[in-house]
């Protein structure tokens, strides 16, 4: 199989039969061996029913339907395991995504060697004040965050080599981070191909200004387990003990300060009337709390199921 494309979709029955005939033109030309996987996300439209139509007339449809709801990360898990070619294209089935960027695309991965191709919307058709500048502040943050340089990374149209989808685990909303997924991976071989956005021809967005809130705290999530996820008290035992000792720091001070004032007869303030007291009272007690955190997130990730897993690219010799 040369070449998947992953569709996740949630009520866009409108638009669907127009996507797939373009598709099915593009693939044509390419003549190549290609499949279609759609993932339902419970959608309430009658998506499905036109969905069941077009796969018993097309062998190269293959379809997941979900019971109800579940986010484009589980849509996009489930067609991942699906997926047999060696390279998976990934679009959205609103139109807005242009299936004549596949060929150029599959061409980046399979002649030119990249891991991945992300899909870069330039120009752009959308509201200015709910998607386009909240999008650029978003990817700017993204980009300072993760070290991934790309201009559009929750762009939907896609590229991959087989590998990649093969080894990442998209859950939650971490869909907008498949790039950074795919390079603490071990897949560093990132591009980006400028593409055409179309303006939405049916329906309404199914994305509001919230996804930019939740996309900011999935960020920090998926950059706190990537880097510490498997040595938790690197970070917590650390900012612990820093805490701690400068709370001991100053309870130390304060001590002495009241000793010399003490014994050289000068006026004092007892150590338990001085605000510095209790500041460093603060220290200690959350700098305890901190290491102790760290102490046990390292009992919990050692003995984890994960933690002797390993990306292996190739071995010789003996498997």
């Amino acid at each position: 199989m040369n070449l998947s494309i992953v569709i996740s979709l949630y009520n866009e029955a409108p638009s669907l039969k127009e996507l797939l005939g373009e598709i099915r033109s593009v693939a044509h030309t390419m003549g190549i061996e290609y499949e279609i996987i759609l993932v339902d996300d419970g959608s309430t439209d009658g998506s499905w029913d036109i969905i069941e139509r077009e796969a018993a007339s097309d062998n190269h449809i293959t379809a997941i339907c979900f019971r109800r709801n579940y986010g484009k990360s589980a849509a996009l898990y489930c067609g991942f395991a699906k997926a047999e070619g060696d390279v998976v294209i990934t679009m959205d089935a609103d139109l807005q995504d242009n299936p004549e960027e596949i060929p150029d695309m599959y061409d980046m991965i399979t002649k030119e060697g990249y891991d991945l191709v992300s899909g870069w919307k330039k120009k752009r058709y959308d509201n200015p004040f709910t998607k386009n500048i909240p999008s650029h502040i978003y990817n700017a943050t993204a980009r300072f965050v993760t070290g991934v340089k790309l201009h559009d990374m929750n762009c939907g149209l896609k590229a991959y080599k087989k590998d990649v989808v093969k080894n990442i685990e998209v859950y939650g909303e971490m869909h907008r981070y498949i790039p950074y997924l795919a390079k603490e991976a071990g897949f560093t071989k990132i591009a980006e191909k400028v593409v055409k956005h179309r303006k939405r021809k049916f329906g309404k967005s199914k994305f509001g200004i919230s996804r930019f809130i939740n996309g900011y705290l999935d960020l920090l999530s998926l950059w706190f387990l990537e880097k510490f996820g498997k040595k938790p008290m690197h970070f917590f035992g650390f900012i612990g003990s820093m805490t701690f000792l400068a709370g001991f720091a100053i309870a130390i001070i304060l001590i002495v300060q009241k000793l010399y004032r003490q014994t050289h007869f000068l006026k004092f303030r007892a150590v338990t009337d001085q605000p510095l007291f209790y500041i460093a009272l603060c220290c200690l007690i959350i700098g305890t709390m901190l290491f102790l955190t760290g102490f046990i997130s390292e009992l919990v990730s050692r003995n984890s199921s994960e933690r002797n897993r390993y990306n292996i690219k190739k071995t010789i010799g003996k498997s």
